[in-house]
């Protein structure tokens, strides 16, 4: 009996647990059809969290790498501030938009507007964004 009471809180303590980590960051509604404009009217900034081997293997136009992992590891908002504008959003970008929502709270974290994206490199591509040339 006491069993059968513990596991039912044990699980609410963990959807809770979850919900509380995932619920920091949401993908942007905006459409890609937005994101283009206002990253080609230099309103906002495409940044790709993805790592640098991802990223040397192709990237779009005009946007900037900063890899999740280097992101994870700053610490300073200055740092962060000399490599994104702080007065435009940041569209966050990925391979698949699961780290996008892990780089949004942390530039969220340090005065950032950001959007993530919930398409990934390669749907961004046939959304009509131009890879980058080599």
């Amino acid at each position: 009996m006491i069993v059968k009471f513990k596991v039912p809180s044990f699980v609410a303590a963990m959807f809770f647990a979850i919900a509380t980590c995932a619920g920091a960051a949401e993908h942007t509604t905006d459409s890609l059809d937005t994101v283009k404009k206002r990253v080609s009217e230099k309103q906002a900034v495409l940044v790709d969290v993805r790592e640098e081997g991802e990223w040397k293997q192709g990237h779009i136009e005009g946007a900037k790498l900063l890899p999740l992992s280097e992101l994870e590891e700053t610490k300073s908002a200055e740092k962060l501030k000399r490599q994104l504008p702080a007065d435009k959003i940041i569209y966050v970008h990925c391979y698949s938009g699961v780290r996008s929502l892990t780089a949004a709270k942390i530039l969220s974290q340090h005065g950032f507007e950001t959007r993530p994206l919930k398409p990934g490199y390669k749907e961004l591509l046939k959304a009509g964004f131009k890879k980058a040339e080599k």
